[in-house]
C-alpha cells in the first residue's frame, strides 16, 4: 500500500468550495437539524466566523475542515466545529492521531470549548468522547429541536 500524504493547513476559500459537495451525510443532516441551513452556506459561514480554521488534506484532497469561533466578545470560550468527507472514515487512524493536536491547539486559543452534536451522528459522538470531551444528556436543540448533546472541554 503506498504511503499517503497527510497535511493540516490553514483553511482557504478554495478548500471550502472543494469540500462542500462531498461532506458526509451525517454532517449534512446535523448542520440542517441545528441551523436549517444547507451545507455549502453553513460551511462557508463557519469558516468565515472562525478565528482559526484548518483544512485536513489527504494526498491533496480536502478530507475535513475544522475551526473554532468565539462564543462572545469577552473571549475565553470557543465553539469548536469540524465537517468531514468520507475520506476521514477511510483514513480513520491518521485522522484520530492528528485530531488530538487540533483540540490542544484550540485549547491554547480558548480555555473553554463548547458546542453541540446531533445524537444521530454516532461517529462524531464517539470521536468527541475519545478526545475527552464531557458530554451532556441529549436534549432538544437547534432549529428543529432535535436531540443533541452539549459537549465541552476546559484547559
Amino acid at each position: 500500500m503506498p504511503a499517503h500524504e497527510y497535511l493540516i493547513v490553514p483553511a482557504e476559500a478554495g478548500h471550502v468550495v472543494a469540500m462542500a459537495p462531498h461532506v458526509r451525510q451525517a454532517d449534512v443532516d446535523e448542520v440542517y437539524a441545528a441551523t436549517g441551513m444547507e451545507i455549502g452556506p453553513a460551511l462557508e459561514q463557519s469558516w468565515r466566523l472562525s478565528t482559526h480554521a484548518w483544512a485536513g488534506l489527504i494526498d491533496g484532497e480536502v478530507a475535513c475542515i475544522f475551526g473554532v469561533t468565539p462564543y462572545n466578545l469577552l473571549g475565553g470560550r470557543g465553539i469548536p466545529w469540524m465537517l468531514g468527507t468520507d475520506l476521514v472514515e477511510r483514513h480513520a487512524l491518521a485522522f484520530l492521531r492528528r485530531s488530538r493536536w487540533c483540540v490542544s491547539t484550540m485549547l491554547r486559543l480558548y480555555n473553554h470549548l463548547e458546542n453541540y452534536v446531533d445524537v444521530r451522528n454516532e461517529k462524531s459522538v464517539a470521536w468527541l468522547r475519545w478526545l475527552g470531551f464531557q458530554m451532556d444528556e441529549p436534549a432538544p436543540y437547534g432549529k428543529f429541536r432535535m436531540p443533541f448533546m452539549r459537549f465541552e472541554m476546559r484547559a
